[in-house]
């Protein structure tokens, strides 16, 4: 552990926009959302009840064309695969498909990142598998931002793993996802965060942010990914908003996210800034509907949160913060990675929902740094996270409230 470091840090290692992302928001393509969302709704429903056995129609052929663009946008990289479980939906027991893509990190660290959206869609009639159920915004949006982003990450090698996966069966009550959650949790995986993407095409006219909804107080786990993504949001898109929102989802629905945070995995939902609910779960829900700018911008913004989590250094330990003499200040003590270039240290007073002004130190520093020139009258909690040379900031450890006594 290196010698105690007094420091009201300025440091030169800050999170800052890294030119390899940048370069990767901004090749984000609205010609390719566009087909992707027009080809999903081509085939006319993607119900969990529809036909299995057409090239044209139905969630069976919806199913293998996105395992087939998943294969082709991942040049080689993306290892792509059915994940097969049984739903019960009307008490009809039918066999469904989750795609699960993966995108293999080159380090040691073992925790996943996952990307999701669910790709089946419905009209009025929850049980109806023949009707016309476009289902562009909800979920074809959620769809195409999943597989360009795919499309992007796959070009370069990322230390960290990212999973994109296309869930089944969301529609009646996220079977499809509770499978996954479970079935791998009880295989012993480390999942990191889960970012779900359900209905964020917009509309022409829709304010020019998202809602990120994450369940908890706010220490929980799932509020300190909302604040990541608000962070790397404000850092990458200045003029995209996100509104964080303390719930598991809107009032009365739900998504995917659920079944993660059903099994103690930080995961939040993100979505359009406001809803048109009479475009939804109806034939109304046409791809020529959306606007492809907003949902370029929500892109954008998966694609910078993504690579930043899987291309900054791996969470570090969790620091142990002991109050000095001194009033409103503090001593942080922990092992620092080699591989980081430096590090961010959070004091968020508890009632605030978004990252206050990050103190930074560099690697030279870290590991035992003594702090100043915080309100003794506040609690705070406080995390820390590791920073590369290029600035990219990793993710935040678990929140420890401390207060002077």
């Amino acid at each position: 552990m290196p010698d105690e470091t007094v420091v009201d840090p300025v440091s030169n290692v800050v999170p800052s926009i890294d030119p390899q992302i940048a370069q990767l928001i901004n090749n984000v393509s609205q010609q390719s959302l566009f087909a992707y969302v027009q080809q999903l709704e081509n085939f006319g429903t993607r119900h969990t009840l529809s036909p299995v056995d057409r090239q044209d129609f139905g969630i069976g052929a919806a199913r293998e064309w996105l395992f087939n663009e998943f294969v082709r946008v991942g040049r080689g990289r993306l290892r792509v695969e059915y994940d097969t479980f049984q739903a019960n939906v009307g008490g009809r027991v039918t066999e469904q498909q989750n795609i699960v893509a993966t995108l293999p990190g080159d380090g040691t660290y073992p925790g996943v990142i996952i990307l999701m959206a669910h790709y089946d869609s419905r009209t009025v009639d929850p049980f109806d598998g023949t009707s016309f159920a476009p289902g562009a915004n909800d979920n074809a949006s959620g769809v195409a931002l999943m597989l360009e982003t795919a499309r992007l990450l796959s070009a370069y090698e990322w230390p960290q793993t990212i999973i994109f996966l296309a869930t089944a069966v969301e529609e009646q009550q996220t079977q499809g996802s509770r499978h996954f959650a479970t079935s791998r949790m009880l295989a012993g995986w480390q999942i990191d965060a889960v970012l779900n993407f359900d209905i964020v095409g917009g509309r022409p006219g829709v304010p020019q942010f998202v809602r990120v909804f994450g369940n908890g107080n706010l220490e929980d786990q799932h509020m300190q990914v909302a604040r990541y993504v608000n962070y790397i949001g404000a850092l990458y898109l200045p003029t995209f908003g996100t509104n964080l929102i303390n719930s598991l989802d809107r009032d009365g629905r739900y998504g995917d996210q659920r079944e993660f945070v059903n099994v103690d995995v930080a995961a939040v939902r993100i979505t359009e800034s406001v809803e048109d609910v009479d475009l939804q779960h109806n034939a109304r829900d046409r791809a020529d509907r959306l606007d492809y700018g907003y949902l370029a911008q929500v892109t954008r913004l998966a694609v910078a949160t993504t690579a930043n989590l899987i291309g900054a250094p791996a969470m570090p330990p969790q620091p142990t913060i002991t109050p000095l003499a001194e009033p409103g200040s503090y001593q942080l003590t922990w092992f620092p990675d080699p591989d980081a270039a430096g590090y961010a240290i959070s004091f968020r007073p508890i009632e605030s929902n978004s990252l206050p002004p990050l103190r930074f130190v560099t690697l030279r520093e870290a590991g035992n740094v003594a702090l100043t020139g915080f309100d003794p009258n506040t609690t705070y909690a406080v995390s820390i996270a590791a920073l590369d040379e290029n600035g990219r900031l990793g993710r935040f450890t678990p929140e420890v409230r401390v207060a002077n006594p």
